[in-house]
């Protein structure tokens, strides 16, 4: 009867496994969240791609963390345990940027956070530093079998990190939990590879997406050495001023794809980062995409909110460009810009309209930026920058903008399609260069109002963000205001706002507010930023200096300066303080219900603030819980 009900989902109880007729299994991955067999779920994804590959295995959802008698229930897995916080890292999920306790966890059962109604942090689903716990716990369960990390919360936490509910740094979660590996990025070639050589009995040494734990003698014995160097544990706790060195550092060679092996020493060991997987063609990502998934919480979970957000969703694009100091998405997923085929996404959106309780709405054709979609890199060069956005967009930049304009119509054409909407963040300075498509998107595909993420509009803050000058958001304004004077429409808009970003001072949000209301948009969406795990921000946070200048920077740490930069976005909000609106333009967009809620609920696998989404997500840190959808943790 079980099997009836679960058949379509991999095994995520012995029952489960023993009506499949299995014995053993070879693969057990361990999630922080409720188990969704949807794509945009890194368990789910790296789960189908093992299945694929002829593997068998189970699913470890959200176990009790006290004992490790959950670790067992499959039995001892023949190759390895595969560790993941979730989507989102542990530490966000369970705490606010302001390090209060959250009280709702979309992305478990019925959205509680706890195992019944006791709200005490031991009955929690997802504990503090998840991947630690586990790691542990499977350790305990059967010593023998290797662990290996992923997700997320491990790879932006592979180098020493701050953590902002203890309000320290912390050396690497790898360190911590004593973890056999660790894959960072998206993590689809390198479990793949793990896989392959411990069935044939061979070491997990040098393979590309990976860190490893190793001695002195480790070392000496393979040879390792690096041109670059982190800063040490020791000399960032000595010098914390290092500790930016040491993020502007993995910043760099990230997105210069570095082939060379990156060290840092850690108390007693060496964590070394080898060169990272290369990303996968457009033909690899369809192939993940088809893969066989129900789209559906398993039976056991119920409803899970973070699942019906996206149910209806289909991720169109991977990997971030943009590289903003507060986001993590292009530390994760990659720099480098991937696009689905059109012919996949078809096939996708025709599958999902001939399901029964399909709505008749997509709710979003998406990803990390939307408007990212079909994009990509012309210089006659190899590039070691890919920061395509910054100052200005690079001139080798490459737009194409019937790309998305095509795909946005084969998929509405879809027989059982009504209604198709873009509700992913947008780039603004791009859409200026495709005004076809920006006329498309208003007109057909905004879902009530589009979003966009100015994030501040004082030139000095948005430069320490890494991001152009409010020039950028006044062309946009003005050439929507065309737009919509034309069609004899009004647009509205969802901006995104970050408060208290290092080097924001109250003066710079009293001035965001007036320039605001004179723009005409409400503040309706916005947050105090969040110091996580793996952003140049958070390095600015925690040593006080700007990024390139390295001088002194104005942080707001305290929880009276925080509340100071919030509330000079609520009063104007509150105030309803817009410019009046000259008929046919669209001035006073993004006015939403009077005393809107200042933030607003994420989408799964989103974490723009240090800990964006997944192995993959959707990660966008400084914000918490990120609002676009980055895909997945795998």
């Amino acid at each position: 009867m079980a099997h009836e009900k679960t058949g379509d989902f991999l095994p995520a109880s012995q029952a489960e496994m023993a009506a499949r007729g299995w014995k053993h299994v070879d693969v057990v991955l361990v999630t922080g969240d409720a188990y969704v067999d949807h794509p945009s779920f890194g368990v789910a994804l790296i789960g189908r791609l093992l299945e694929a590959n002829g593997y068998r295995v189970a699913i470890l959802s959200q176990p009790r963390h006290h004992i490790p008698d959950d670790f067992r229930q499959f039995g001892e897995p023949r190759l390895f345990f595969g560790i993941t916080a979730g989507n989102l890292d542990s530490i966000v999920a369970n705490y606010s940027g302001n390090a209060k306790v959250r009280d709702r966890d979309d992305y478990s059962p019925g959205g509680n956070p706890y195992f019944g109604l006791q709200a005490e942090k031991k009955m929690r689903r997802r504990p503090d530093r998840a991947t630690i716990l586990y790691s542990n716990l499977a350790r305990a369960a059967y010593p023998a079998t290797p662990v290996v990390l992923g997700g997320l919360e491990a790879s932006l936490r592979r180098f020493v990190h701050y953590d902002y509910q203890q309000q320290r740094l912390r050396g690497s979660v790898l360190t911590d939990a004593k973890g056999d590996l660790l894959i960072y990025g998206m993590g689809e070639r390198a479990v793949l590879e793990v896989a392959v050589r411990l069935a044939k009995g061979q070491d997990l040494a040098g393979i590309p997406g990976t860190c490893e734990r190793l001695t002195q003698r480790d070392m000496e014995a393979r040879g390792i050495g690096a041109p670059v160097l982190l800063p040490s544990w020791v000399e960032i706790q000595a010098d914390p001023s290092l500790f930016l060195e040491a993020e502007l550092t993995v910043d760099r060679l990230a997105r210069s794809y570095a082939t060379e092996p990156l060290l840092q020493h850690q108390q007693a060991a060496w964590v070394v980062q080898h060169q990272p997987a290369a990303p996968l063609t457009t033909a690899e990502l369809d192939d993940l995409y088809s893969l066989p998934f129900s789209r559906k919480p398993h039976p056991t979970c119920g409803d899970v909110p973070a699942c019906r957000m996206i149910r209806d969703s289909i991720t169109i694009v991977r990997g971030c460009c943009g590289n903003c100091s507060f986001c993590a998405i292009s530390r994760h997923q990659g720099p480098k810009i991937i696009s689905r085929s059109r012919e996949s996404v078809v096939r996708e959106a025709r599958l999902l309209a001939g399901q029964k309780d399909f709505s008749g709405t997509i709710s979003d054709l998406g990803g990390p930026t939307a408007n990212l979609y079909g994009t990509g890199c012309s210089s006659p060069q190899p590039c070691k920058r890919h920061d395509c956005l910054y100052p200005k967009v690079c001139k080798f930049f490459k737009i194409d903008e019937q790309a998305m304009l095509g795909l946005l119509t084969a998929v509405a054409d879809q027989a059982g399609v009504k209604h198709l909407f873009v509700s992913s963040g947008l780039r603004m300075e791009l859409l200026t260069r495709t005004p076809r498509l920006l006329r498309q998107l208003l007109l057909h595909h905004t879902p009530g109002a589009m979003k966009i993420a100015p994030e501040h509009t004082e030139d000095k803050v948005l430069q320490l963000m890494h991001k152009p000058g409010v020039a950028v958001l006044e062309e946009f304004l003005a050439l929507c205001r065309e737009i919509g004077k034309k069609a004899g429409k009004t647009f509205h808009f969802t901006p995104y706002l970050i408060s208290s970003h290092p080097g924001c001072t109250l003066a710079d949000m009293e001035r965001m507010a007036a320039r605001l209301a004179a723009l005409g948009l409400a503040p309706r969406q916005f947050q105090d930023f969040t110091p996580t795990p793996g952003t140049i921000s958070t390095a600015m946070y925690v040593t006080g200096l700007d990024r390139e200048k390295k001088s002194p920077l104005p942080v707001a740490k305290k929880d009276s300066e925080r509340r100071a930069q919030r509330q000079a976005l609520d009063h104007s909000r509150e105030s309803g303080s817009v410019a009046p609106r000259r008929k046919g333009d669209m001035s006073g967009a993004g006015r939403g219900r009077r005393g809107a809620t200042p933030s607003r609920l994420e989408k799964p696998g989103e974490q723009r603030q240090g800990d964006k989404g997944k192995h993959d997500a959707k990660a966008d840190q400084g914000r918490g819980k990120s609002r676009r959808k980055p895909g997945h943790d795998g």
